[in-house]
Protein backbone atom coordinates (compact mmCIF):
# COMPACT_ATOMS: atom_id res chain seq x y z
CA UNK A 1 0.00 0.00 0.00
CA UNK A 2 1.19 3.59 -1.13
CA UNK A 3 0.71 6.52 0.93
CA UNK A 4 -1.13 9.71 0.21
CA UNK A 5 -0.31 12.94 -0.85
CA UNK A 6 -1.96 15.65 0.11
CA UNK A 7 -1.59 19.61 -1.01
CA UNK A 8 -2.78 21.56 2.10
CA UNK A 9 -3.37 25.20 1.58
CA UNK A 10 -2.52 27.22 4.16
CA UNK A 11 -4.12 30.84 3.62
CA UNK A 12 -3.06 34.11 3.13
CA UNK A 13 -0.79 33.96 6.18
CA UNK A 14 -3.06 34.26 8.82
CA UNK A 15 -2.64 30.66 11.11
CA UNK A 16 -6.15 31.57 11.96
CA UNK A 17 -7.35 31.60 8.30
CA UNK A 18 -6.32 27.91 7.97
CA UNK A 19 -8.99 25.78 7.71
CA UNK A 20 -10.17 23.04 10.07
CA UNK A 21 -9.45 20.17 7.46
CA UNK A 22 -5.86 21.63 6.89
CA UNK A 23 -5.36 21.89 10.59
CA UNK A 24 -6.69 18.31 11.35
CA UNK A 25 -4.15 16.96 8.42
CA UNK A 26 -1.07 18.84 9.51
CA UNK A 27 -1.63 18.18 12.67
CA UNK A 28 -1.39 14.33 12.55
CA UNK A 29 1.38 14.53 9.96
CA UNK A 30 4.02 12.30 10.02
CA UNK A 31 5.46 13.83 7.03
CA UNK A 32 5.85 17.19 5.92
CA UNK A 33 6.80 18.81 2.54
CA UNK A 34 7.26 22.58 1.95
CA UNK A 35 8.77 25.05 -0.29
CA UNK A 36 11.16 27.22 1.05
CA UNK A 37 13.21 30.10 -0.50
CA UNK A 38 17.02 28.63 -1.59
CA UNK A 39 19.43 29.50 1.48
CA UNK A 40 16.18 31.17 3.40
CA UNK A 41 12.96 30.31 5.25
CA UNK A 42 9.37 28.95 4.04
CA UNK A 43 6.89 31.23 4.43
CA UNK A 44 4.65 27.92 4.54
CA UNK A 45 5.93 26.33 6.90
CA UNK A 46 5.85 29.16 9.42
CA UNK A 47 1.94 29.63 8.93
CA UNK A 48 1.98 26.20 10.26
CA UNK A 49 4.42 26.12 12.48
CA UNK A 50 2.33 25.82 16.10
CA UNK A 51 0.93 23.14 14.33
CA UNK A 52 3.51 20.65 12.79
CA UNK A 53 3.79 17.49 15.13
CA UNK A 54 7.49 17.50 17.00
CA UNK A 55 8.40 14.27 15.45
CA UNK A 56 7.31 14.61 11.67
CA UNK A 57 9.88 14.15 9.36
CA UNK A 58 10.12 17.34 7.19
CA UNK A 59 11.08 17.36 3.40
CA UNK A 60 12.06 20.68 2.27
CA UNK A 61 12.23 22.21 -1.23
CA UNK A 62 14.88 24.72 -1.37
CA UNK A 63 13.30 26.87 -4.43
CA UNK A 64 15.50 29.37 -5.95
CA UNK A 65 13.68 32.99 -7.30
CA UNK A 66 14.84 33.51 -10.49
CA UNK A 67 13.53 34.10 -13.85
CA UNK A 68 14.89 31.04 -15.12
CA UNK A 69 12.49 28.54 -14.66
CA UNK A 70 14.89 25.64 -14.63
CA UNK A 71 16.91 25.88 -11.35
CA UNK A 72 13.11 25.90 -9.93
CA UNK A 73 12.10 22.91 -12.08
CA UNK A 74 14.84 21.22 -10.44
CA UNK A 75 14.19 21.88 -7.38
CA UNK A 76 10.96 20.63 -7.50
CA UNK A 77 11.97 17.52 -9.50
CA UNK A 78 14.02 16.45 -6.17
CA UNK A 79 11.72 17.28 -4.04
CA UNK A 80 8.55 15.04 -6.17
CA UNK A 81 12.03 12.27 -5.81
CA UNK A 82 12.45 12.51 -2.27
CA UNK A 83 8.14 12.46 -1.84
CA UNK A 84 7.06 9.48 -3.68
CA UNK A 85 10.45 7.47 -1.48
CA UNK A 86 7.83 8.37 1.07
CA UNK A 87 4.54 7.61 -0.67
CA UNK A 88 6.04 4.14 -1.91
CA UNK A 89 7.34 3.57 1.46
CA UNK A 90 3.48 3.67 2.66
CA UNK A 91 3.86 7.24 4.56
CA UNK A 92 1.31 9.73 4.14
CA UNK A 93 3.04 13.50 3.14
CA UNK A 94 1.01 17.05 3.98
CA UNK A 95 2.77 18.90 1.36
CA UNK A 96 2.50 22.86 2.82
CA UNK A 97 1.44 25.49 0.41
CA UNK A 98 0.36 29.15 0.97
CA UNK A 99 -2.88 30.69 -0.02
CA UNK A 100 -4.75 27.40 -2.02
CA UNK A 101 -2.56 24.66 -3.69
CA UNK A 102 -3.87 25.42 -7.31
CA UNK A 103 -4.40 29.38 -7.01
CA UNK A 104 -0.60 30.28 -7.97
CA UNK A 105 0.08 27.43 -5.77
CA UNK A 106 3.31 26.05 -6.19
CA UNK A 107 1.81 22.73 -4.96
CA UNK A 108 0.96 22.28 -8.68
CA UNK A 109 4.26 21.67 -9.94
CA UNK A 110 4.44 18.71 -7.62
CA UNK A 111 0.78 17.69 -8.41
CA UNK A 112 1.92 17.61 -12.18
CA UNK A 113 4.79 14.93 -11.80
CA UNK A 114 3.15 12.45 -8.73
CA UNK A 115 -0.62 12.34 -9.63
CA UNK A 116 -0.39 9.31 -12.07
CA UNK A 117 1.27 7.79 -9.89
CA UNK A 118 0.19 7.78 -6.40
CA UNK A 119 -3.49 8.65 -4.88
CA UNK A 120 -3.44 12.89 -4.01
CA UNK A 121 -5.41 15.07 -2.46
CA UNK A 122 -5.97 18.84 -3.06
CA UNK A 123 -7.21 20.70 0.08
CA UNK A 124 -8.17 24.34 -0.91
CA UNK A 125 -7.41 27.57 0.94
CA UNK A 126 -8.08 30.90 1.40
CA UNK A 127 -7.06 32.51 -1.23
CA UNK A 128 -4.78 36.39 -0.77
CA UNK A 129 -7.61 37.89 -3.26
CA UNK A 130 -10.49 36.89 -1.07
CA UNK A 131 -8.65 38.18 1.94
CA UNK A 132 -7.12 41.46 0.38
CA UNK A 133 -10.66 42.06 -0.09
CA UNK A 134 -11.51 41.76 3.05
CA UNK A 135 -8.94 43.89 4.38
CA UNK A 136 -9.89 46.40 2.47
CA UNK A 137 -13.32 46.60 2.60
CA UNK A 138 -13.72 46.28 -1.16
CA UNK A 139 -16.48 43.85 -2.83
CA UNK A 140 -14.98 41.96 -6.04
CA UNK A 141 -17.90 41.46 -7.84
CA UNK A 142 -21.87 40.85 -7.34
CA UNK A 143 -24.47 39.99 -10.02
CA UNK A 144 -23.06 39.56 -13.62
CA UNK A 145 -19.55 41.62 -13.15
CA UNK A 146 -16.63 39.98 -14.18
CA UNK A 147 -13.04 39.64 -11.95
CA UNK A 148 -10.13 39.89 -14.08
CA UNK A 149 -6.32 38.33 -12.04
CA UNK A 150 -3.50 39.75 -13.86
CA UNK A 151 -0.40 39.23 -12.88
CA UNK A 152 2.40 42.23 -12.55
CA UNK A 153 4.84 40.61 -14.75
CA UNK A 154 3.05 41.17 -17.70
CA UNK A 155 4.26 43.66 -20.28
CA UNK A 156 2.83 47.13 -19.93
CA UNK A 157 0.42 47.58 -22.78
CA UNK A 158 -0.81 43.92 -22.44
CA UNK A 159 -1.61 45.26 -18.75
CA UNK A 160 -3.43 48.82 -20.03
CA UNK A 161 -5.27 46.83 -22.60
CA UNK A 162 -6.58 44.20 -19.98
CA UNK A 163 -7.07 46.63 -17.40
CA UNK A 164 -9.21 48.40 -19.99
CA UNK A 165 -11.59 45.95 -20.79
CA UNK A 166 -12.22 44.83 -17.50
CA UNK A 167 -14.79 45.39 -14.90
CA UNK A 168 -13.02 44.33 -11.58
CA UNK A 169 -9.32 43.68 -11.27
CA UNK A 170 -6.79 41.98 -8.70
CA UNK A 171 -3.12 42.51 -9.81
CA UNK A 172 -0.97 39.74 -8.40
CA UNK A 173 2.64 39.72 -7.74
CA UNK A 174 3.22 43.57 -7.51
CA UNK A 175 6.51 43.31 -5.92
CA UNK A 176 8.99 45.01 -8.34
CA UNK A 177 6.50 45.71 -10.67
CA UNK A 178 4.62 48.31 -8.52
CA UNK A 179 5.97 51.77 -10.25
CA UNK A 180 5.06 50.14 -14.09
CA UNK A 181 1.84 49.25 -12.76
CA UNK A 182 0.87 52.54 -10.90
CA UNK A 183 2.24 54.05 -14.36
CA UNK A 184 -0.77 52.26 -16.16
CA UNK A 185 -3.74 52.87 -13.50
CA UNK A 186 -2.69 56.78 -13.48
CA UNK A 187 -2.67 57.06 -17.46
CA UNK A 188 -5.96 55.66 -17.40
CA UNK A 189 -7.00 57.79 -14.81
CA UNK A 190 -8.37 55.19 -12.68
CA UNK A 191 -6.15 55.55 -9.41
CA UNK A 192 -8.76 56.70 -7.48
CA UNK A 193 -10.39 53.33 -8.05
CA UNK A 194 -7.17 51.09 -6.73
CA UNK A 195 -6.47 49.72 -3.35
CA UNK A 196 -2.76 48.67 -2.83
CA UNK A 197 -2.69 46.11 0.15
CA UNK A 198 0.50 44.07 0.83
CA UNK A 199 1.00 41.12 3.24
CA UNK A 200 -3.04 40.90 4.14
CA UNK A 201 -3.98 39.55 7.18
CA UNK A 202 0.15 39.25 8.47
CA UNK A 203 0.86 41.41 11.78
CA UNK A 204 3.02 43.58 8.78
CA UNK A 205 0.05 44.46 6.99
CA UNK A 206 -0.45 47.48 4.72
CA UNK A 207 -4.02 48.46 3.58
CA UNK A 208 -4.45 52.00 1.81
CA UNK A 209 -5.07 53.75 -1.32
CA UNK A 210 -2.66 53.04 -4.65
CA UNK A 211 -2.40 56.68 -4.46
CA UNK A 212 -0.83 56.59 -0.88
CA UNK A 213 1.39 53.07 -1.40
CA UNK A 214 4.97 53.14 -0.69
CA UNK A 215 7.45 53.15 -3.82
CA UNK A 216 8.26 50.29 -2.73
CA UNK A 217 6.36 47.10 -2.72
CA UNK A 218 6.95 43.19 -1.74
CA UNK A 219 6.35 40.13 -3.90
CA UNK A 220 3.38 39.57 -1.50
CA UNK A 221 0.99 42.83 -2.50
CA UNK A 222 -1.32 43.63 -4.51
CA UNK A 223 -3.69 46.06 -6.10
CA UNK A 224 -7.61 45.66 -5.91
CA UNK A 225 -9.28 48.21 -8.91
CA UNK A 226 -13.08 48.20 -8.81
CA UNK A 227 -14.72 49.91 -12.04
CA UNK A 228 -18.46 49.68 -11.56
CA UNK A 229 -21.00 51.77 -9.15
CA UNK A 230 -23.79 48.94 -9.75
CA UNK A 231 -24.28 46.59 -6.66
CA UNK A 232 -23.54 47.43 -3.51
CA UNK A 233 -24.33 51.15 -3.30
Amino acid sequence: MTGKLYGVGLGPGDPDLMTLRAHRLIAGATVVAYPALAGGDSFARAIAADVIPAGAREIVMDVPMTVDRAPAQAAYDKGATEIAAALEAGEDVICLCEGDPFFYGSFMYLFARLSERFEVEVVPGVTSITTCAARAGVPLAARNERLTVLPGPLPEAELRSRIEGAESVAIMKVGRHLAKIRGVIEALGLTEKAMYIERASLPEEVVCPLKEAPEKAPYFSMILLVKGGDPWL
